[in-house]
C-alpha cells in the first residue's frame, strides 16, 4: 500500500512513517518544518537531539534498503499539495500535519487565530485533493480525545444513539472542547464527516489520548532515527514531563488537585493503531471514529506513579490549574474499535517509565529550566 504521512518529521508523525514503512508500505513523508520553528519561537526544544529529516530518511535506508520520498512544503498552499497527490499517488494519507499544543494556541490572538487557520484550512485543502484527485484515498486524520472534553456521561467512540420526544437518530458524540487547538480538531472532524456524507470520502477519524515514550522497534535501531521527546510546558505530555522532573530532582508539577482524568497510551501503541487503520480502511462514504487510548489515568495518580518508580526522592507540587477545566469529573471511554482489529496493547507499567529515565539522564543538560513552568493561563486573553 502507498501511504503518504503528513507531518513526518513530528514527535508521532516520524516513527509511524518508520513503522509502516516496516511492515512493507511505500512510505512517503511531508513536512513543512513548523514544530522545529515553534522550538525557535519558544526558546525551547527536543530534550533528545533530533536530525534533520533528510538525514532520518537516509538513515533509513541505510538501516532497512528502503526509500522513503520526502517532500517539503505546507498543506496551506493547495498547489503543492495537489501536486504531491497526483506524483506520490497514495492509497492512504496519514494526517498529523497540524499544530498540537492547547497551551500554544492559548497564548494569545494571534497564537488561535494561527491554530485554527493552519490546522482547518490544512485540512480541507488535504479534503479537497482526495475529492477531485481520487476519492478512493483512505484519510486517516490524528485527532484528539481532548475534542469530547469530560461529559459527566459515557464517552462512545465517535458516535451516538440519541432518543428525544419520543425519536431517535445515530448522531456525532457531541464536543466541548478546552481550548482553540481541540476546537480545530472538532472542525477537522466536522468537515471530514461533510464530505463522507456529499462526496463519499473514505475517513478514519482518530481520537488520540496521551501518548507517552520515546522509543519504538524502528527508531531503536540507529540514534540519528530518535524521535523528539519534549519537556516544556507547551509541547510536553504529562508523563513524559514528570519523569524529566524527577531525574532533574524537581518537583513534579501538578495542576490544581491532580483529579483530571485522561486516556493515555504508549508510543508503540500509536504507531500500530495507524497500521491497523491504514490495512483495514474505512468503507466509502464512511466516516469511522476510533477512540485511540489503552488507559485512563489522573494527573495525580501519573505522578505518583513517577514518584514510586523513581529510584530517589521525589516531590510533587499542586499548582494553580492554569487551564479551565474541571479538577475532579467522571471519565469512561469506550475504546473497543482498535482491539477488535487486532490492537494488543503495551499497558503502562514501572518498567517503561524506568526505560526513559536514562535517557533523561543522558541528556538533561539540554534543558532549559525556565521552560518547565506553565505560563499560559487559559483565563487570560493575553499571556
Amino acid at each position: 500500500m502507498r501511504v503518504l504521512v503528513l507531518g513526518g518529521d513530528g514527535y508521532l508523525g516520524w516513527p509511524t512513517a518508520l513503522h509502516l514503512s516496516d511492515c512493507g508500505h511505500e512510505t512517503a513523508v511531508l513536512d513543512n518544518f513548523a514544530r522545529r520553528k515553534y522550538d525557535e519561537e519558544l526558546g525551547s526544544g527536543s530534550l533528545v537531539p533530533i536530525e534533520d529529516l533528510e538525514v532520518r530518511v537516509q538513515a533509513w535506508k541505510e538501516v532497512s534498503g528502503k526509500e522513503m520520498p520526502l517532500y517539503v512544503g505546507d498543506l496551506l498552499d493547495a498547489d503543492f499539495v495537489y501536486r504531491v497527490v497526483r506524483e506520490f499517488r497514495p492509497d492512504t494519507i496519514v494526517h498529523f500535519a497540524e499544530q498540537r499544543a492547547a497551551p500554544y494556541s492559548m497564548i494569545d490572538r494571534e497564537h488561535a487565530v494561527y491554530t485554527q487557520h493552519n490546522n482547518v484550512i490544512g485540512n480541507l485543502n488535504v479534503m479537497y485533493a482526495i475529492a477531485e484527485i481520487n476519492p478512493e484515498i483512505h484519510l486517516v486524520k490524528l485527532g484528539t480525545m481532548g475534542e469530547y472534553g469530560t461529559p459527566n456521561i459515557d464517552i462512545e467512540e465517535g458516535w451516538i444513539e440519541i432518543e428525544h420526544n419520543g425519536r431517535k437518530d445515530r448522531m456525532l458524540y457531541p464536543k466541548k472542547p478546552g481550548s482553540f487547538y481541540h476546537l480545530s480538531k472538532v472542525h477537522d472532524s466536522h468537515n471530514i464527516e461533510f464530505g463522507c456524507r456529499i462526496w463519499g470520502m473514505r475517513a478514519t477519524d482518530l481520537n488520540q489520548g496521551v501518548v507517552y515514550g520515546q522509543t519504538t522497534a524502528q527508531t531503536a535501531r540507529d540514534s540519528r532515527l530518535a524521535t523528539r521527546l519534549d519537556y516544556d510546558a507547551v509541547f510536553g505530555t504529562v508523563l513524559n514531563r514528570f519523569i524529566i522532573q524527577a531525574v532533574l530532582g524537581q518537583p513534579l508539577t501538578v495542576y490544581g488537585k491532580g483529579g483530571q482524568t485522561r486516556g493515555m497510551l504508549d508510543i508503540r501503541d500509536t504507531v500500530e493503531c495507524i497500521r491497523l487503520a491504514v490495512e483495514n480502511p474505512a468503507d466509502r462514504g464512511e466516516f469511522r471514529v476510533f477512540n485511540q487510548m489503552t488507559e485512563s489515568f489522573s494527573v495525580q495518580q501519573v505522578a505518583e506513579l513517577v514518584a514510586e518508580t523513581f529510584p530517589g526522592p521525589v516531590q510533587i507540587d499542586h499548582l494553580e490549574n492554569p487551564r479551565w477545566e474541571l479538577a475532579e469529573h467522571y471519565y469512561n471511554v469506550k475504546h473497543t474499535g482498535l482491539v477488535e482489529l487486532g490492537l494488543k496493547p503495551h499497558l503502562l507499567s514501572d518498567t517503561l517509565i524506568e526505560s526513559l529515565f536514562p535517557i533523561v539522564e543522558e541528556n538533561k543538560h539540554r534543558v532549559n529550566m525556565e521552560n518547565m513552568l506553565p505560563k499560559v493561563k487559559w483565563a487570560s486573553a493575553k499571556n
